[in-house]
Parts: C-alpha cells; sequence; structure tokens
C-alpha cells in the first residue's frame, strides 16, 4: 500500500527556487512521486510513497519558515498514482490570478467536520463550491451552488456577476483539501462579506470522519491523481479518466458508441479535431505495444 500525502501551507518563502533543490533531491532520494509547488506564497502538492518517505518530506516541509504547523490529510491507494516527480517553483501554489488576495492575514472561519452539517442546513447560509465544474459534475454536497466555472481563476468574476444573490446571506465554502477555500475566503472578506465560513480540511476530511448515514455529501469526490475520485472512508471511487479530455468517467460511460479508449468520451467527442484524435490513436497504439512488451505505462493525472 501507498501512503499518499495531500498537504499545503501559506507562509513567506523569499527564495522559493532555493528551497526546490534540496527538496527534491530528498523525494527522489525516498521514492516519492506526485507534484509539489513552492512559490512565495508557500508550498501545496499531493505526493505518494511508502510510510517512512513520507514522514521524512513532511518533516523537511514542517521544518521550512513558517510551516512548523503545516497540516496534511492522507489516504492509501493500492497502486502508486502518480507516474513521476515535480518539484515546481510557481507564482502562486494555487492560482486564482489576485495579487491582493493573502490568506496569511484573515481568512474565513475554519468549521470541522462534525459541525458543518448544522451550518449548511441553516436558511441564512447560502453554500459555494469553490471547484470545477468537471469536479462538481460527479459530487458535492447537498444544496450547494454550483458556479460552473472551469478555473480558479473564474471564480472573482463570477462572484462579481453573482453577488448580489447573496445579500443578507451568510457564506459557507468548500473545496476538495481546503486551500482554494484559503484564497476564496480571504477574497469574500475584502469584497465586504462579513460572514464568511469554510470547511476545515476540506471535503476529504469530511468524508474520512462522517459516516455515510450523517452525511450531506452525494456522489464522488474527484482526486488528482490515480485514483480519480474517492468516496465516504476515503475510499476508491469508480470513475476513470478520459486521457483525451481529463474528464472524470464512469464504467458505463465506456461502454456507449461515442467512447474510444484514450481518444474520446461522450464530453469531449465533439471538441476535438479528427487530426487530434487521429494523434491519440497513435498514442494509445504506442502505449498498447509498450504493454505488450511487459512495460508499465501509468497514464494518471499528474
Amino acid at each position: 500500500m501507498f501512503t499518499v500525502a495531500a498537504l499545503y501551507r501559506f507562509a513567506r518563502f523569499d527564495d522559493p527556487d532555493a528551497l526546490r533543490p534540496p527538496l527534491l533531491e530528498l523525494c527522489r532520494s525516498e521514492g516519492i512521486s506526485g507534484t509539489l509547488l513552492l512559490a512565495r506564497e508557500g508550498v501545496n502538492g499531493t505526493i505518494a510513497g511508502t510510510r517512512s518517505g513520507i514522514d521524512r518530506v513532511l518533516a523537511h516541509l514542517r521544518a521550512l519558515p513558517g510551516c512548523d504547523d503545516l497540516e496534511h490529510k492522507e489516504s492509501l491507494s493500492e497502486d502508486q498514482p502518480f507516474r513521476r516527480l515535480k518539484v515546481r517553483v510557481k507564482r502562486e501554489i494555487v492560482t486564482m490570478g489576485q495579487p491582493d488576495v493573502d490568506p496569511r492575514q484573515k481568512v474565513g472561519r475554519y468549521v470541522e467536520p462534525e459541525d458543518w452539517n448544522d451550518l449548511i442546513e441553516s436558511p441564512d447560509v447560502a453554500v459555494i463550491d469553490t471547484r470545477n465544474d468537471y469536479e462538481v459534475a460527479i459530487g458535492t454536497f447537498r444544496g450547494a451552488i454550483d458556479p460552473e466555472t472551469t478555473s480558479f481563476r473564474d471564480f472573482p468574476d463570477w462572484w462579481e456577476k453573482n453577488r448580489e444573490r447573496f445579500h443578507n446571506k451568510r457564506i459557507a465554502m468548500f473545496c476538495t483539501g481546503g486551500i482554494r477555500c484559503e484564497k476564496s475566503t480571504n477574497f469574500l472578506l475584502g469584497q465586504g462579506v462579513e460572514e464568511v465560513y469554510h470547511l476545515k480540511g476540506g471535503i476529504l476530511k469530511y468524508l474520512e470522519e462522517i459516516p455515510e448515514d450523517r452525511s450531506l455529501w452525494q456522489g464522488d469526490c474527484f482526486v488528482f491523481d490515480g485514483r480519480v475520485s474517492v468516496g465516504h472512508g476515503l475510499s476508491e471511487g469508480p470513475h476513470e479518466l478520459c486521457y483525451a479530455c481529463r474528464r472524470p468517467i464512469l464504467p458505463e460511460d465506456m461502454s456507449r458508441e461515442d467512447y474510444e479508449q484514450g481518444v474520446s468520451c461522450r464530453y469531449c467527442k465533439d471538441e476535438t479535431s479528427e487530426a487530434d484524435k487521429e494523434r491519440f490513436r497513435e498514442r494509445q497504439k504506442q502505449i498498447a505495444l509498450a504493454e505488450a512488451r511487459g512495460e508499465r505505462h501509468m497514464r494518471f493525472l499528474d
């Protein structure tokens, strides 16, 4: 079993480029796969490896400036859910494109998973899912508003167009692991919203702690690794990934006439040209040839 750790921490890194080499070397020496992003605003990522390897990387990260109380969420996977390791320096660890947003200054009020149901069932609370449309499509909280954004960058514009809908409402927000809500709640506070809440630890923590018979979650939660989705108890969900468009699909979607492995699914069949499809077919052919030689190809989202 591989230990999967999802983590983030907003902190001030004066020189994130200098932090990359020792972190990359440690991850390589421990056989870690996955993605870690470094920026002046902190660190974010999901990685997988042995128990001891993950522990060493977490200890290294917690020794970085301002990261001593870095929290992470864990789950298990029978297979390595990432095909390679990436440690990158970026402008933002989660891209919102709002230079004035700074979660280190102020964020919404954290709500523990056990208190979340009572909050979102209150009639004066509007519940907003901050994730992208393809994530929301496979699962969300009952009664949550879907902004139908294709990128987190789109959220500020959506809010500006819809803010009047939430007059005199308290706002409760959630996302996969909590990081997008750090920025979105800071953004709303800066927009003058007085009461903003967010689910501590995100959907993953809620699914880990809240029994299904008490849950207000409907469907599965998209995750950015080879498992594609998880359900209650963080058990692996039924979804596969269309490797043409990177959207989650169900087994029954793979039996439809418009599905072609590695080439198209019902969501993207009309989005790509015939030239694109031929290129995807050639890629799929090479993958099949490699697998016939006994080589393992992990086309997982990474």
